[in-house]
């Protein structure tokens, strides 16, 4: 017997959802506790873009419920919704997952998407959140950790939590500062604003990248990206802004490395994780870190006037020493667990062999040699490919080229 079917034709969305959720075998048909959960989501949902606190308290299980809402008041949202993914339920108790998708405005050219886990309790019939959470190992979002203060700037929006609003203005000035600048070195086919995110410490941070927070100590930022999600150098979000293609990007600062910086280092900083944003569409698993991330240390230090061993002393020590790198940097030698050291060659390697071609084929070369090389798509043969076709070199001559270059340079 092939036992019972869970629709017999494709119906109404109810019945489809009670059948994914509920499943063969599982609970009747008539048990709507799926559909009635997913409406109690969306009403909340509507309650968060509607800015309406007594909504939210409705559909709350506690006199608290309201801590979420009022954490958000300040971010700018224009769109925000849940999909019921699963539903496990134990009488007027369960556990649902779903996924999160919102929308800050003027910053996501399309929806972020978060993984979430919701308790709910039943009563009078009822279903009312008990709690919202990021689901597993998911990072948490910016307003999971408190009450978030935004800070407009001319081409920037800062969020931050447990930070004041001078500091905040101080994130907005720099990214005022950093989106002409890039856009003057990289171009103008970007969104030209930057979203900032800082939390209250490093170990904020690091809750929302969803990593432990050893890994990113004395980075002083990163940047991540919905298209890409991966994790490098830069957590390899490297990239992006505003295209369909790269639909959200936040920069988020390490508060307590970034602190320590001075005003011309932080402005670096924030430059070069504006690059990413900026050059984020074409940047693929085809590039390299020591491009994207020696891109991006080029467009931070292009017009600061430091001389290279200012920018690269680790390496100018190795070149004293008669230890001149034999080759180009590859990714592992950007992981934030490595060697201070290494990592410190690694992004001054990348920084010297794109200030090696500026210098040697021009500016214009260098963009189209970055976006030669993502647009390949792979990563076999993406950069033997651009050195041939953009600057009509080989990959054996470059790197001569480039060791010569720290000799002269740095020696």
């Amino acid at each position: 017997m092939a036992g019972r079917r869970c629709a017999s034709r494709a119906g109404l969305s109810l019945v489809l959802l009670l059948a994914a959720l509920v499943g063969c075998g599982g609970r009747a048909p008539s048990d709507t506790a799926a559909a009635d959960v997913q409406r109690v989501l969306d009403r909340r949902a509507a309650a968060v873009l509607d800015r309406d606190a007594a909504a939210f308290r409705a559909t709350g299980a506690s006199a608290g419920a309201a801590t979420g809402f009022a954490n958000l008041r300040q971010v700018p949202l224009a769109g925000w919704s849940y999909r019921l993914t699963d539903l496990r339920r134990s009488g007027d108790r369960a556990t649902a997952d779903a996924e999160l998708r919102y929308r800050v405005e003027g910053y996501d050219a399309a929806p972020v998407k978060a993984d979430r886990t919701l308790r709910l309790t039943r009563a009078g019939g009822t279903w009312r959140v008990a709690s919202d959470e990021p689901a597993g190992k998911d990072g948490a979002q910016l307003w999971d950790q408190g009450a978030v203060t935004a800070v407009r700037g001319e081409q920037s929006l800062v969020l931050g939590v447990g930070q004041s609003g001078e500091r905040l203005r101080s994130f907005a000035e720099l990214a005022d500062h950093a989106v002409p600048a890039v856009s003057e070195a990289w171009g103008t086919d970007w969104s030209r604003h930057v979203l900032v995110l800082v939390p209250k410490s490093l170990e904020g941070m690091a809750g929302l990248l969803g990593s432990p927070a050893s890994g990113y100590r004395g980075i002083a930022a990163v940047t991540i990206g919905e298209a890409s999600q991966a994790k490098g150098g830069s957590p390899r979000p490297e990239a992006g802004g505003g295209s369909a293609k790269a639909p959200a990007d936040r920069i988020i600062v390490n508060p307590d490395a970034y602190g320590v910086l001075g005003d011309f280092g932080k402005q670096v900083v924030l430059t070069h994780e504006t690059t990413h944003v900026a050059t984020r569409a074409h940047t693929t698993a085809a590039t390299p870190l020591w491009l994207s991330e020696g891109y991006a240390d080029w467009a931070g230090y292009r017009s600061g006037g430091r001389a290279p061993g200012q920018i690269a002393p680790e390496l100018e020590r190795a070149v004293a020493e008669g230890q001149v790198p034999a080759a180009l940097p590859d990714d592992g030698d950007f992981g934030f667990t490595s060697d201070a050291g290494r990592l410190a060659r690694a992004y001054e390697g990348g920084w010297m062999a794109c200030r090696l071609i500026a210098d040697h084929w021009g500016e214009v070369r260098l963009n189209d040699f970055y976006r030669a090389v993502g647009d390949h798509g792979r990563r076999t043969g993406a950069v033997d490919g651009a050195l041939r076709d953009v600057l009509h070199t080989t990959p054996e001559r470059f790197t001569e080229l480039w060791r010569e270059y720290l000799k002269d340079q740095l020696g």
